[in-house]
This record gives C-alpha cells, structure tokens and sequence, in this order.
C-alpha cells in the first residue's frame, strides 16, 4: 500500500483537502492527518470554481511536502448526498449549487491518476467514527448526523452498507407520530423532531404557547425574537436551568430514544454513534432519550447495544474524507 491518502470533505459552506497516512488497517496511527487546507466553498459559484480549488489545494499539499502523486494510494471524498458511489457522480445536493450529475471521480483520477471514491458525508462520517473513534473495534455500528438534519451511517458485519442506490440510512424520513415539526421534507419524521431545524421548529411551538399565556421565556421574551431561535440558543438556556428549554431537550430526547428503537429493532447493532447536537448537549437528552430507548425496544437487542456520542468532533469531516480513501 502506498504510503499516503487524499480526503476530500465538500461542504455547502467550506470545503478542505487532507493529507494523512496511509496503513493497513490494523497499525493506523490515532492521528494520520499530516497536514490540510481548507477554504470557503462558495457555493454560488457553480462546480467548475469548486473543484480547480480543490485540485489546487491538493496540488499545494503535495508539493509543500515533495509529494508524488505516485505515492499517493487514493483519494477519498465526502460530500452530501444523493450521489452514485459506484460511477463516482455527485448527482443534486441541495447544498451545491449546479452540481448536477458531476463525474467527480472520474475528473479527479483524469489530474491525479489515482483511485478515487466518494461517498455521502453520514457514511463517510460512520467510517471516521469506526476506524478512528468511537466505535472503534465493533463490527455493527450506527451513526447518526443529527445536526442540521438527520441521517444515518450504517456499518453492518464490519463492512459499510450503502443500500440497492446509495440511500441506505436515510433515517430521517421515517414518521415518528402524528402531529409535530416538519424535517426531511415530512411532517412528524425523525429528522423533524432530532435536528437543529427540529429543535427550533418544537421550541417555537411551545414558546408560542407560553407567550399566548402571558409568559416571557427568558431565551424569546417576545414573538419579535420567535422566527430567530435556534437549537443552540435553547441549549444555552437549559444550561442555565430554564425550564422551559430543559423540556423542549427532554422532548426532542423522547423522540430520539424513540428512533434509536426502530433502528436498534430492525439492525441490531452493538453501538450508535450519536455525532453534532447530541455530542454536545448528551446531558440534556441522554435521561428521557433512555427512558423511551428502555419502553421501545426489545430488550434483547436494547441489552447488547451502547449509546455513546461521536469523539472526532470538529475534526469528523477531515477523518471521514480520509477514511474512505482508506476504503479502497
């Protein structure tokens, strides 16, 4: 195996170039970032502005380490989906303006002559998650994104299931009741009450219903401020012990324990790996999101399966560009 990989994460807002360390699965290092670069994406600009940066940035890497692209094993890339994995095409992400059927493998293997897979960023993210954190040493592992939306990655038997075309772990779409938030493009799904959007969308119900009532929470004192919550401003409030935020987290917990017994049901995993809202406000859904896990699902698959939240953190997305060079 050559002795360097390339990841790739595009993102809607930034986009970065990694160069790590290529080993056999086994002996890699914890850490096998060598170097990267990042730089906004600008979206806006269409695919051709995006990817010469991107071979710009990869092309600086090498040479301002006396790189050869021979050395290089392959390059790895995350980006959001829909995309086609097997033929390498980034099809219509909402996120990318213009990137419509884009051949990105197969542009980038023409500059650099090395292999190229691409796979969706929740996917990519179940791959960082298991080679270099939390699930590190299990074979049947769930990741959840849960952060501007919701999806799942899906290590199933020690491989990376992607599904019949790729859509395997869009867990998001499953309804989860009858009346509530919107997320995924349904009402009441999953994604619609574990989210960011999910939990504005639930704190403006309830800050509505206490403003009606004469109530002023102290995180949106008045309807002005309604259109402007966000997921962190009721975390931040909780922290300080508003009630009323502390609720909004329990609910959105419920409903996670909810999902998580669905999925647990049906795949039987040893480990979910929970990354984003929930790596960082665990102490506010972790009790009602158990205490549903508990009622849902069947024990003997809830007795064999760990909760835990993701460990690469900010970092996610340059380890998962790399790992799934590292698949190849």
């Amino acid at each position: 195996m050559k002795p360097y990989s390339i990841g790739i994460d595009i993102g809607g807002t930034k986009c970065s170039v990694v160069l790590g360390r290529t080993r056999e699965a086994e002996s890699l290092p914890d850490d096998p970032i060598l170097d990267k670069d990042r730089f906004p994406t600008k979206a806006e600009m269409g695919p051709d502005y995006i990817i010469g940066n991107l071979c710009a940035s990869l092309r600086g890497l090498l040479k301002a380490h006396s790189i050869r692209p021979d050395e290089i094993h392959a390059i790895g890339v995350s980006c959001g989906g829909p995309l086609d994995h097997v033929r390498g095409i980034i099809m219509n992400p909402p996120n990318l303006f213009g990137w419509d059927n884009i051949p990105l493998a197969k542009i980038l293997e023409d500059q650099f002559h090395v292999p190229v897979l691409i796979q969706n960023d929740a996917n990519a993210c179940a791959l960082a998650e298991w080679r270099f954190g939390a699930a590190r040493g299990y074979k049947n592992i769930i990741f959840l994104t849960f952060g501007t939306g919701l999806g799942a990655g899906l290590i199933l038997d020690g491989r990376l299931y992607t599904g019949t075309n790729d859509m395997a772990g869009e867990v998001g779409h499953i309804r989860l009741e009858n009346q509530g938030p919107v997320g995924f493009g349904k009402a009441v799904s999953f994604e619609g009450f574990c989210s960011g959007g999910g939990i504005a969308q639930l704190a403006g119900f309830k800050v509505l219903e206490r403003l009606q009532m004469g109530d002023k929470p102290s995180f949106c004192p008045d309807l002005s401020a309604l259109n402007q919550l966000s997921a962190k401003d009721v975390a931040i409030a909780a922290d300080r012990g508003d009630e009323l935020a502390k609720e909004i987290y329990r609910l959105c917990g419920h409903y996670l324990g909810r999902g998580i017994s669905i999925l647990t049901d049906i795949l039987n995993p040893e480990i979910i790996v929970i990354g984003s809202i929930y790596e960082r406000s665990s102490h506010l859904l972790q009790d009602s999101m158990m205490a549903s896990f508990h009622q849902e699902a069947l024990p003997i698959s809830r007795n064999c399966c760990k909760i835990v939240p993701a460990l690469l953190g900010d970092r996610i997305g340059d380890f998962a560009a790399l790992s799934v060079a590292l698949e190849i």
